[in-house]
């Protein structure tokens, strides 16, 4: 069997040498003509599975190391009896690390705290269940809207979408849909947005075409919208410039780009091919995996500790979101044809980040308020 898969994937060739022949490719390497003769493609979000690309091919299944299903014409695959798997839930704590730390640097610039505070999470799926989790052990007041799910498990807990709004902070975690009464696409429009409370900030790190450009950038104008963070954008790669010069923290989509979730969506994805050709394989995940930033951290606790401040130079002293800021404001200082290329880049070259789970914190004496915050956002602690 011959395999094409995405190098962007951490041990993917490894993974699936015993399936057969691989041949890994960056993400634009997916042609007509380097799919004609796979039997199975393993493939990223930027890479478009469409009609275009698999029709004349051999293709007989695709698998995407991804939650989001939107670049894959799932129509186009069943009639063409070609199976599929995505990676649903691979990289929920990815996202959540970045959710938590995109809050906690918001409220260190703006000199507030998140305690006592109400977050909107539109989405309440393997990711945004999580950040609902997160949110609550920071002390903040969590609205969860999810229409799907209201209607099929009638949990009394969810808030209709106008509800979610009088959210000081309001976060996605839809997939992209078009169509349906759910439909998701530039759910996020004018109307929309100015429903929100004024003075909130709006947080995307589902997809781009969530929330509509203009209206956007209109409703930060008139500071309708105190902030926004944006980690995902309409158009990718060729993003919208001007917005990324409004936005208090702008990525280049790789909040669930942890080295932990892309090892567990080719664990998955790794299984369901296996399933899907009924063949055998010996591949486990290797023992020893790619260090964090800070395997062990000792924080001195004193008893009277402000919890949330040591939370923010806990949580950066892992994983600094402000320098995946930094990066994609870099595109800024490009020619506009540029710009594009250099977003992909900065995704395909995207450092081995850890999630908080592969950190160790020893509180010096024991703490008892922040060893239970860091241990609901991840953390493992130690103590005397």
């Amino acid at each position: 069997m011959r395999l094409l898969v995405d190098k962007n994937n951490p041990y993917v060739a490894e993974a699936f040498r015993d399936y057969g022949d691989v041949r890994v490719l960056g993400t634009t390497e997916f042609t007509r003509e380097t799919v004609r003769d796979a039997d199975a493609l393993v493939v990223r979000s930027e890479t478009k599975v469409t009609r275009e690309l698999l029709e004349g091919s051999r293709v007989r299944f695709v698998g995407s190391a991804t939650i989001g299903t939107d670049h894959v014409d799932l129509d186009y695959l069943k009639r063409a009896g070609i199976g599929f798997a995505s990676a649903p839930g691979c990289n929920a704590n990815s996202v959540a690390d970045y959710v938590v730390a995109a809050l906690l640097r918001h409220a260190s610039q703006h000199c507030t705290g998140l305690d006592g505070r109400t977050l909107g999470i539109v989405g309440v799926g393997n990711v945004g269940s999580k950040v609902a989790l997160r949110a609550r052990a920071l002390g903040m007041k969590v609205l969860e809207n999810d229409p799907p799910r209201e209607r099929t498990e009638s949990l009394p807990h969810f808030v209709s979408l106008d509800e979610a709004m009088e959210a000081d902070f309001v976060t996605l975690h839809v997939p992209l849909t078009r169509e349906g009464a759910d439909a998701t696409h530039h759910l996020f429009d004018g109307e929309r947005i100015a429903r929100m409370k004024r003075g909130s900030v709006l947080i995307n790190t589902a997809r781009g075409a969530v929330v509509e450009t203009g209206a956007l950038k209109d409703a930060l104008r008139s500071a309708h919208l105190g902030a926004t963070m944006l980690d995902v954008w309409e158009n990718e790669p060729a993003i919208d410039t001007e917005l990324l010069t409004m936005v208090v923290l702008g990525t280049s989509h790789i909040a669930g780009y942890s080295f932990d979730g892309k090892l567990n969506a080719v664990r998955m994805i790794h299984a369901a091919v296996g399933k899907f050709f009924n063949l055998k394989s010996s591949w486990t995940v290797p023992p020893t995996l790619p260090p964090p930033t800070v395997e062990h951290l000792t924080y001195e606790t004193a008893a009277g500790l402000d919890v949330e401040h040591a939370l923010r130079e806990i949580v950066r002293a892992c994983y600094d979101i402000g320098a995946d800021d930094g990066a994609l404001r870099t595109l800024l200082a490009l020619e506009p044809g540029e710009r594009a290329s250099a977003f992909r880049r900065l995704r395909a070259h995207y450092g081995v980040r850890r999630e908080y789970l592969a950190t160790t914190v020893r509180l010096v004496p024991d703490h008892r308020a922040l060893r239970r915050v860091l241990e609901a956002l991840g953390f493992l602690v130690e103590f005397p």
